[in-house]
């Protein structure tokens, strides 16, 4: 562990070397049979637990944050690394398909084809502010590129830059204590460096949590390298709420105590906060929410950048046309030019939100949500349709057995604009588990046909590869008939192509 207070930047001149041993590192890493890899991550998971005690202390001076919910992350980071050290070793990730040859073939002679998914080589991740467990050092991008056999480089946020060193020292020590290669985890600290890193050519792929602005500049130098690299980015969402009348009426009391706690947890710092509400108009639940806000205590902001923007934005939400206060909050900037906020809940009607979309629709990073008040008849998906570009989730509650063609129509309508379509309870807390998607259009994810939670997390580091008519002693582990790793094989046996298109008549 360390007791660093202060971290400088990597030296620019260091870049290439980090880079050289991610790379060296790279085939040694990719080639180490799935329990061993798998054992690793373990011990991963087993040492950030043992350390945790350390880690949180660091975490909670440096972010904010409570022990409790910083407990709880790392819990989570834990219980992650776990997750894909299973898949890992089940194998399914890798998507091995075997056509066997055929000279029945169709359209002719098929040649024996083996297709599996192949890691890209060294990642650069660039840690998140807000998860400085769950999507920093040792999180969920670091987590999967490793699982896929790729080494990794992280760029630490000048948020938490103690705990990341404190964090990269105990992930890089218990990989090295199961036979990673030296190289297989590195850290880096500066904004100069990360963008170095980026642009280095022997980094392969790259990952960012955080802001839409940021995202979009490093996507950008991405793609415009010589060779470009895909990159893998969640940036922001408004994960806009749906209530029904029937919902209001069996459930009122529950829907504002939910989504209170899903606006003020963590001080709004989350992802999948709810930052729009779009309730029936005519009901009391303003009033409901400003009783329940009035005794939300204040909490820090992550950092004086942090404060500095959603003192700008909730200041600029609160100024909109139409806009009414519900629980107007209150955020307190101390010597340190930390901000303490509580709660800021504001109504505007559903005409108001579309006229001033632009004021409006970009995400508050903070404790702040708006409240849409709607006609009966309102065209929900018209006026989502307006104001609303790509989301990580959306929510729908309803009555108990509510259904109806208009319903349906924002179900579909939410399907098509979000990752993740919940019914009932909140987007927050994210659920570390294999069908999790958490991603989403433009402007949510930068690539909208991933995820960044869940095991297919893993295949965005990989790639797809197929040997054609290759000796059985030629091929990897993973598409030999013997299959010695034992990984799911989908075969097409010879013969099959001239009974194609028989299951649709049948």
């Amino acid at each position: 562990m360390t007791d660093t207070t202060t971290v400088p930047a990597t030296d620019l001149a260091d870049i290439d070397k980090i880079a050289q041993q991610a790379a060296a590192a790279a085939d040694q890493w990719a080639a180490l049979e799935p329990k061993k890899r798998a054992t690793a991550l373990v011990a991963v998971a087993d040492a950030l637990e043992a350390a945790g005690s350390e880690l949180v202390a660091i975490g909670m001076e440096e972010t904010g944050l409570s022990q409790s919910r910083l407990t709880g992350e790392l819990k989570r980071t834990a219980v992650q690394l776990r997750l894909f050290a299973d898949t890992v070793v089940s194998g399914g990730y890798l998507d091995v398909r075997i056509d066997e040859a055929d000279t029945a073939f169709a359209l002719g002679v098929r040649p024996d084809l083996r297709r599996y998914r192949i890691p890209v080589g060294p990642v650069l991740n660039f840690a998140a502010s807000n998860f400085p467990f769950a999507f920093s050092v040792a999180g969920g991008d670091s987590a999967a590129a490793l699982a896929a056999g790729c080494p990794v480089v992280v760029k630490a946020h000048s948020g938490h830059p103690r705990l990341s060193v404190a964090t990269a020292d105990v992930v890089s020590t218990a990989l090295e204590s199961q036979g990673a290669p030296a190289g297989t985890f590195q850290l880096i600290v500066g904004q100069k460096a990360g963008v170095e890193m980026l642009n280095h050519p022997l980094i392969a792929a790259g990952s960012f949590t955080g802001s839409i602005y940021v995202g979009r500049l490093l996507a950008d130098i991405a793609a415009a390298r010589p060779t470009p690299i895909p990159f893998y980015g969640e940036l922001g969402s408004v994960n806009p709420v749906f209530v029904t009348a029937g919902a209001l009426a069996e459930n009122a009391e529950a829907i504002a105590d939910g989504y209170l706690t899903s606006v003020a947890g963590s001080a709004g710092q989350l992802c999948t906060k709810p930052g729009f509400l779009f309730v029936p108009a005519g009901y009391t639940l303003g009033e409901m929410l400003a009783e329940k806000a009035a005794v939300v205590e204040e909490h820090r902001l992550l950092n004086p950048g942090i404060a500095r923007g959603y003192a700008e934005r909730r200041d600029a939400i609160l100024a909109a046309s139409g806009v009414t206060a519900v629980a107007e909050g209150k955020l307190r900037i101390d010597e340190d030019g930390q901000g303490w906020a509580t709660p800021t809940i504001v109504s505007v009607g559903i005409d108001d939100l579309v006229a001033g979309r632009e004021a409006l629709a970009d995400e508050a990073f903070g404790p702040l949500s708006v409240m849409v008040e709607y006609d009966e008849d309102s065209d929900l998906v018209a006026a989502a349709d307006a104001v609303f570009e790509g989301n990580l989730t959306g929510t729908v509650h309803v009555a108990d057995g509510e259904d109806s063609p208009r319903l349906r129509t924002l179900i579909q309508w939410l399907s098509e604009h979000t990752g993740r379509v919940l019914f009932g309870g909140w987007p927050t807390g994210v659920a570390v588990t294999p069908a999790m998607t958490h991603g989403g259009p433009w402007p949510a994810t930068t690539n909208d046909s991933s995820t960044s939670v869940g095991t297919s997390a893993i295949t965005r580091f990989t790639r797809p590869v197929t040997y054609q008519s290759a000796p059985q002693a030629l091929l990897p582990e993973p598409l030999r008939d013997d299959n010695p790793w034992d990984v799911p094989q989908e075969r097409t046996p010879a013969g099959e192509s001239t009974s194609w298109g028989l299951a649709a008549e049948q």
